[in-house]
């Protein structure tokens, strides 16, 4: 099997950016893999569902909003980072992708506020489009998360 059999357009209006005002309300989609046939009906109805001894486990993880927008320093190009994994708490280091990338060097400084108070160093390129940023942010490791989540956007399929 490959990845790209998991392709498929998404309309955007069929994207869900907020959930339901009221969480009993939400669609559930219910594959009776026995008749091999699909209905379509509301989360409150999800215990029709289950017999006894079934186990129904709540997943309360949210997406990070890992896409940044920002200026490289000189030319204040605009430039997107998304944040793949953090490396070092200590240092703010992160493994990010950068687009476009192609302009983007080591040394090279990435500004996300204007009052500059999320400054990212580039400091190393590991693929095509990835690098390695140190954040230079002063303040505490939760002021700093803090920032990431007020600036961040939460990646959505483009």
């Amino acid at each position: 099997m490959k990845t790209s059999d998991f392709n498929f357009d998404l309309p955007a209006e069929l994207l869900a950016e907020h959930p339901s005002e009221h969480r009993d309300e939400a669609r559930l989609m219910v594959l009776n893999r026995k008749t091999e046939t699909i209905e379509h009906k509301l989360f409150k109805d999800v215990v029709d569902y289950f017999d006894e001894g079934d186990l129904f486990i709540f997943n309360n993880t949210k997406v990070f909003p890992a896409r940044l927008y920002g200026n490289k320093e000189k030319t204040g190009a605009k430039i997107e980072v998304f944040l793949l994994r953090e490396l070092d708490k200590e240092t703010r280091v992160w493994d990010v992708l950068v687009d476009p990338a192609r302009k983007i060097r080591i040394g090279n400084k990435l500004f996300f506020t204007e009052d500059e108070s999320l400054v990212a160093e580039v400091i190393d390129n590991t693929t095509s489009r990835g690098r390695t940023l140190r954040f230079l942010f002063d303040g505490s490791y939760e002021e700093f998360r803090a920032k990431l989540k007020e600036l961040g956007e939460t990646p959505l399929p483009k």
